[in-house]
């Protein structure tokens, strides 16, 4: 069999296509070959917070190489990782307990799946709790686990054999196109509320293990927020019939959206969440689970241990990154920027995009933004999914434009509809914010006047 060559790593083999190589990254830019830069406003998958080559994690890490990279957890512990979770802690005003580090959000996930069926069996090794309920246009990662508990048709298909057979799937928490024009908010909540209750009733309460959602939706839906009250009754759903609360907050969290976790900007606390991305803003591969005092009850009072593991899991190099990323954003106030910024960033993509013929919505929270892309703003209609109109909208950016923006599809039925996403650094500036917008003005204008015939 011939090796692989380098050229295979640079492209994306579904597609065969060819991506631009990247020489440096400096601030919220990332430097071509020939010296061009683009203005990163998707961060790669909303990770890179701080922007590209922050000297104070770099040095962070370069200190902690010097002493030590790796420790296995099941022989050591280490201060930089104590250090981290004492950090996370205090960063959810000590309302969750436990500190889970791992590699990579699908990671972090996983285990969430796995604790939380553990929960119940350290209580009874012969629970009847087997069964999860998730949404569906969710997206929790790529291990079998986690994308099973997504409702990302595209991402599934190739996999549906090996998936889980015990996740049940209620609808998204989606306004734009759910709620009736004449329906209040405190209604259309009330109406998902009591679709978990049916479905918590269809399954048998006791059979269930819990509710897993994205607070605010990411790659499956596009930056969509649920409305206020939203939270809190379905965590109310769980508790009631004694199931556990999981956010998912892998996208949406480590300050994405205005708060440090997502959660708190209702105070809906969760009985076990999971963050990344932000966690180590690209500096390192970090991610995280965060659980309850309830749960680590549970599991101290029963085997004590949690029956999970992976080889590079609380690694001090990871930790240290980590922990100077959310120093950073502690000891900068950067929740405040990132709350300054977004607002200003909301209003001039609605005073300049909310009337396009081909913008159906524009939705977020904080520096966390999509736009969706309809044929026909009357009727809401989706373009066909042949078109690949927000594939075509971030290649054009960066070759024409020169930024990014983040595409994905299927918001509308788990195959077609197309949106974009903005997620810059939280150090952005509101001259910054006025780059983005006019480039993305620029750039949805010329794409529909130029790139699509025969609408």
């Amino acid at each position: 069999m011939e090796p692989l060559g380098d050229h295979t790593f640079n492209r994306d083999l579904k597609k065969n296509k060819e991506y631009p190589l990247i020489k440096k990254g400096s601030g919220n830019y990332l430097y071509r070959e020939d010296g061009s830069k683009v203005f990163d406003a998707a961060c790669g998958a909303a990770v890179a917070c701080l922007g590209y080559g922050k000297k104070r994690v770099l040095w962070s890490m370069a200190k902690q190489m010097y002493k030590i990279t790796y420790l296995a957890s099941s022989f050591w512990n280490s201060d930089v990782v104590k250090d981290l979770s004492k950090e996370l802690i205090q960063g959810t005003g000590d309302k969750l307990e436990g500190v889970y580090l791992t590699g990579s959000g699908s990671e972090a996930m996983e285990a969430a799946i796995k604790l939380s069926r553990q929960f119940f069996f350290e209580e009874d090794h012969k629970t009847p709790r087997v069964n999860y309920i998730a949404r569906e246009r969710s997206y929790h990662g790529n291990t079998l686990g986690a994308l099973s508990i997504s409702g990302f048709e595209t991402r599934k298909a190739a996999q549906e054999p090996n998936l889980m057979r015990n996740v049940h799937f209620i609808s998204s928490c989606y306004p734009y196109r759910q709620q009736g024009a004449n329906e209040s908010d405190q209604d259309f909540v009330a109406r998902k509320v009591q679709e978990l209750e049916d479905k918590f009733l269809e399954l048998g309460p006791e059979s269930v293990i819990g509710f897993i959602a994205e607070p605010i939706v990411g790659a499956a839906l596009g930056c969509v927020p649920s409305p206020p009250g939203y939270l809190k009754g379905m965590r109310d759903v769980c508790h009631r019939h004694g199931a556990l609360f999981i956010l998912d907050e892998v996208m949406c969290g480590s300050g994405r959206t205005g708060t440090l976790h997502a959660w708190q900007a209702e105070d809906v606390v969760p009985d076990i969440q999971t963050m990344a991305k932000g966690l180590g803003a690209g500096y390192q591969p970090v991610a995280a689970m965060l659980v309850s005092e309830k749960v680590v009850k549970r599991m101290m009072e029963g085997s004590g241990e949690f029956a999970h593991g992976q080889t590079y899991q609380f690694m001090p190099l990871q930790a240290a990154a980590a922990l100077e990323v959310q120093r950073i954003i502690r000891k900068d106030k950067l929740m405040e920027n990132v709350s300054k910024q977004g607002t200003y960033l909301e209003r001039r993509l609605k005073d300049l995009l909310s009337n396009h013929p081909n913008v159906g919505d524009i939705r977020g929270r904080g520096l966390f933004w999509g736009i969706e892309f309809v044929k026909d703003r009357n009727t809401s209609e989706p373009f066909d999914v042949a078109l690949q109109v927000a594939v075509r909208i971030k290649d054009l950016g960066i070759s024409q434009f020169d930024i990014t923006v983040y595409s994905s599809a299927g918001c509308v039925d788990g195959i077609r509809g197309d949106f974009i996403m903005i997620a810059p650094a939280f150090t952005i500036t509101k001259k910054d914010v006025d780059q983005i917008v006019s480039k993305v003005n620029n750039l949805v204008n010329h794409f529909f006047r130029n790139c699509i015939q025969n609408l």
